[in-house]
């Protein structure tokens, strides 16, 4: 079981004998059980004749251009191989040889293995021990794509009711309802039909999704915050596989990758049997397993047995009173499977003994052989065998059945399974026949033995001694008809395979999440497998579905790909337009016009950088542009800021910001005034909102593993860094985007109560929260504060906080260094939403700052190289982010702030932690503001003079200010002041020293021609 580890994972036995000397090469399977087995004399010699005979045969009645082909080019026609598996020959990567083994990926090795080192590094790597608690159960969803009745659906319900009852908790989730709904209320699973508000996916351990149909849901699975949730994806379906060779061949390559994708975003991809993942090696990404166990034939047997299948017979040529035996083998094509059908044909010859004298072949039993081998080659060689057996003419006849061999089967009297490959898995053409109620007979193969119980639910013969396959035969058929024994073992046959494989189905599963899910240490692990009762693993949950059972299945597979293909072209057609309607043609017109276009461009552009040339060009320094550079970004900024939103914001006394990260989260943040969300990456940001950006405005959260780790506190750093250019209220808040998807946020009355207190000033400068720990999921028993703590961080939150607190202020002896937090009736704030007034909050993160610098400088080594910490019992990239939810009520109780909680549905208002109760409790001293200020301004000192070269997280989680850099930067205002006045004092020097020139002549300005006139007038009158 498991992924085929290259795409695809048959190998073949070619060219072994490139590799080994003629004597000691391996010899084949055939070769093995012709000569070293304990045959009999007589029955060997046969053997061989026939054998030479048919090598003889295959040299001189084969065409030509099978004749002329070589072994190995034999192997290479793609016709060779059965149904959906041809097109693995054209890929050039499958060649069938006398063996077939499946050698997958060990996938469910290598979780052991993961686990396994986990165990060992933790138990060796820290100095701390972990601890598990059981306050809740595992969280398992199961996604359908629809509630409407099918196998699938009867398989999920089997294996839901046996992992509820070793210890799962299961919702299920469907796109579309339908009848199967009232199925899983009966067994006290709980519906949910997902609708455009989304889903939070990381309330649960693990993903469990169903079909094909149910792609759209991995639109969520593939963006943050979900990307990294075990989903195991359960396959059925042969659709795609058949229509993937289609995509490629048509040059649908997007499509392809479409798929591709969905397929890498599973953990696991879980098929029912061993061919499926061998038809789907296209979209192998090494996450493929196998679960063998599947009720699908049997519902499908069951409508068959309804239906009459003799016109299927007269179709063939056959009579209704016929005994018609049907020869099936391996779902592969292989070379030695001519050899077998001829000792198969060989060992049902004595049948035809009473009838040699009657050349009327209308009154003898008939005989199909069934193959996936659709050309007219392998027919001939099955007709040339059976007349050199001497059958009689028209008895023997292929038949070649591309995949679907039911309505073969159906029409059948007896089947006999002709292979002797050891497959993994018991045979599906054999549960086929089983479900339909035909005796079958088998060689005693391992995957065969375990289910068929010789003469009593079939018949067996070991595949060394064909002689007794004939006995079985004479037995079965008699007189022309079968026995009356072989129909009652037919009928003990059809009960059997109601149920078959259900323990392996049922444990598989079972095992699949032991291994793959990862519990955080507040999880119960489930009960062991082998402690389930034998009920449950042994019969499908037939009983739910008796209602059902005559429905009609139809091929929804189908109609979803052709409603998937047909959005697909739609939307190729929009992103090319008209060019695809066309078919890509050539457009002599468009031609035309664009180069007309491009020479009108290139005129234009040649104009301008003339006139551009001549005219002049004012000059200016690097500073004055980088100046105005900077003012337009500015003024860009503003602008865009000042939105109708924003305009709202300002006159309002609170902000309460919403971190997020990835488009997972989107449809729970909210879009009022009210609220504005902070993106931690600059990706998957909201498009058309004002959203702070995250990384932007505090580079460390540039860094994936701060911004793993922080979690929410990113926001809160990147917030208080610089506030002043961002937050102008007099209160800020936070919400978690969870609280929203578990619908404890503020409803529009708790907002209007909340901004009421606040306006008041009802309870002064307090910490008023909205989401409380007695309510939170992961604290079911209402654990105390530090025992909840311990909980969510392996039993180590404690020892976390006396270590970081002795660290952060410096404490060298060995005292109890641990906050006191009463059980006093009162309640604690969880997922980070409350609300402070803005001056408290930066005193909050003052504090912050330095508890995560010192929680860091003791797990960030460890951590870093191996994803490992202690406070996680797996590799946890959000290693201490649980223990910084908690952080804000140590902070608030110590500081003596007023713990308010805001009920968030009707806005009621109660305090706890009265400071009556906390007299001689609090550390006053150590959470005062003076000393916190006090601390931050020596590591400020620390940082801007020392330079200190050592790994430290304290300066790049904020501002950097002591009293030395305001004298600093007061120094150098003054500085650049003098300097200006300096300037202006030496430009007024140089204005009144200017050198002035003196004029050449005074200049007289000549009269009008017209004074002139009039003066030559009044001389020559006088």
């Amino acid at each position: 079981m498991g992924s085929l580890e290259s795409g695809i994972s048959l190998m073949r036995a070619g060219s072994r004998n490139e590799r080994y000397p003629f004597l000691s090469r391996p010899r084949s399977r055939f070769s093995r059980f012709l000569l070293f087995k304990k045959l009999d004399y007589l029955q060997w010699i046969c053997t061989v004749v026939v054998f030479l005979f048919f090598a003889v045969f295959f040299q001189m009645f084969l065409p030509v251009s099978v004749m002329d082909k070589s072994q190995e080019s034999l192997l290479d026609d793609k016709d060779v191989v059965f149904g959906e598996l041809m097109y693995l020959k054209e890929m050039g990567g499958l060649d069938f040889g006398e063996d077939i083994r499946l050698e997958p990926c060990k996938l469910l090795e290598k979780f052991q293995r993961e686990n396994k080192e986990v165990n060992l590094h933790s138990s060796s790597g820290f100095n701390q021990s972990q601890h598990r608690f059981q306050y809740r159960k595992p969280q398992l969803a199961l996604v359908f794509a629809d509630l409407l009745v099918e196998p699938q659906q009867l398989l999920m319900v089997t294996i839901a009711t046996a992992l509820k009852e070793i210890g799962y908790e299961i919702q299920v989730y469907s796109l579309e309802d339908g009848p199967v709904h009232n199925v899983w209320q009966r067994i006290g699973v709980p519906v949910t039909i997902v609708n455009e508000i989304g889903v939070d996916w990381l309330n649960y351990d693990g993903i469990l999704v169903s079909s094909l149909e149910a792609k759209s849901v991995f639109s969520s699975f593939m963006q943050e915050p979900f990307k990294s949730l075990p989903l195991i994806w359960t396959i059925h379906e042969r659709a795609l596989a058949v229509r993937s060779r289609k995509y490629t061949s048509s040059g649908h390559i997007e499509l392809v990758n479409d798929w591709k994708k969905v397929f890498n975003r599973a953990t696991v991809v879980v098929f029912p049997n061993y061919a499926l993942p061998m038809i789907y090696s296209t979209f192998d990404a090494g996450n493929y397993y196998v679960i063998p166990g599947s009720p699908a034939e049997v519902w499908k047997g069951e409508n068959e047995m309804n239906l009459s299948k003799d016109n299927q017979r007269m179709k063939m040529g056959y009579g209704p009173d016929e005994v018609l035996i049907a020869i099936v083998g391996s779902q592969f094509m292989y070379r030695g499977l001519w050899l077998e059908h001829a000792l198969i044909l060989q060992a049902l010859l004595p049948l035809f003994a009473d009838f040699t004298s009657d050349n009327n072949s209308n009154s003898h039993p008939k005989i199909v052989v069934l193959s996936s081998d659709s050309t007219s080659n392998y027919s001939m060689a099955v007709e040339r065998i059976a007349l050199n057996l001497r059958y009689p003419s028209g008895v023997v006849k292929h038949v070649a059945v591309d995949g679907d061999v039911d309505n073969v089967l159906s029409m059948t009297d007896l089947v006999l399974y002709g292979s002797f490959l050891e497959e993994p898995s018991f045979p599906e053409v054999l549960i086929k026949a089983m479900c339909l109620g035909k005796p079958i007979i088998a060689p005693d193969l391992s995957n065969i033995r375990k289910y068929v119980d010789d003469r009593v639910n079939g018949y067996l013969f070991p595949k060394e001694n064909i002689r007794v396959l004939t006995q079985i035969i004479m037995q079965v058929i008699s007189k022309g008809k079968l026995s009356s024994l072989a129909r009652n073992i037919a009928s003990i046959g059809r009960g059997t395979v109601k149920n078959l494989m259900v323990q392996e189905t049922v444990e598989g599963y079972a095992l699949l999440l032991e291994n793959v899910l990862t519990l955080p240490s507040e999880v119960a692990p489930p009960k062991a497998i082998i402690g389930l009762p034998s009920k449950l693993k042994e019969e499908w949950q037939w009983n739910l579905f008796e209602d059902f059972l005559n429905s009609t299945l139809e091929d929804r597979s189908s109609k979803f790909l052709n409603k998937l293909e047909e959005q697909w072209n739609h939307s190729r057609r929009e992103k090319f337009g008209s060019l695809i309607a066309m078919n890509d043609s050539f457009s002599y017109e468009i031609w035309e016009e664009e180069k007309k276009m491009h020479i009108i461009n290139t005129k234009r552009r040649r104009e301008e950088q003339e006139l551009k040339d001549r005219t002049d060009q004012p000059r200016g320094t690097w500073e004055d542009v980088y100046r105005n550079a900077k003012r337009a970004d500015r003024a860009r900024n503003e602008l865009h800021e000042r939105d109708e939103r924003e305009l709202e914001r300002t006159g309002q006394p609170l902000c309460i910001y919403e971190p997020y990260f990835g488009e997972g989260t989107w449809p729970f943040l909210h879009q009022n005034s009210l609220y504005r969300g902070i993106g931690l990456s600059s990706k998957g940001r909201r498009p058309r909102m004002d959203d702070v950006d995250g990384p932007s405005r505090l580079q460390l959260l540039n860094n994936p593993y701060y911004r793993d780790t922080l979690g929410e506190y990113g926001a809160f750093f990147a917030i208080a860094n610089r506030i002043d250019r961002l937050h102008r209220n007099a209160w800020i808040g936070f919400q978690s985007w969870r609280a929203t998807a578990r619908k404890a946020s503020l409803s529009e009355i708790a907002e209007t109560s909340l901004l009421d207190a606040i306006e008041k000033r009802k309870y002064g400068d307090a910490l008023y929260f909205w989401v409380r720990m007695d309510m939170d999921p992961r604290n079911s028993l209402h654990q105390n504060f530090w025992s909840f703590c311990d909980a969510i961080n392996a039993g180590n939150c404690k020892f976390a906080f006396s270590v970081t607190l002795k660290r952060m202020y410096g404490i060298k002896h060995d005292l109890n260094s641990l906050p006191s937090m009463p059980e006093d009736g009162g309640t604690w704030s969880v997922m980070q939403s409350w609300a402070l007034p803005t001056k408290s909050f930066l005193e909050f993160v003052m504090f912050s700052r330095m508890f995560v610098d010192a929680l860091d400088a003791q797990m960030y080594d460890e951590h870093h190289q191996s994803g490992q910490c202690y406070l996680s019992f797996s590799k946890d990239k959000h290693c201490y982010s649980r223990v910084l939810e908690l952080l804000i009520n140590v902070w608030a109780y110590h500081s003596a702030r007023r713990m308010v909680y805001v009920n968030p549905e009707t806005g009621v208002m109660q305090e706890y932690h009265k400071f009556k109760g906390r007299r001689g409790k609090m550390w006053v001293k150590w959470f005062s503001f003076s000393t916190l200020k006090a601390m931050d301004e020596d590591l400020a000192e620390e940082a801007d003079s020392e330079h200190p070269k050592r790994r430290w997280l304290w300066p790049s989680t904020g501002e950097i200010i002591w009293q030395g850099v305001l004298e600093r930067e007061r120094n150098l205002r003054n500085q650049q002041k003098e300097k200006r006045k300096q300037k202006s004092k030496d430009k007024q020097e140089r204005m009144r020293h200017k050198h002035h020139q003196k004029a050449l002549g005074k200049y007289v300005k000549p009269l009008p021609e017209d004074m002139e006139n009039s003066n030559s007038t009044m001389v020559i009158s006088n």
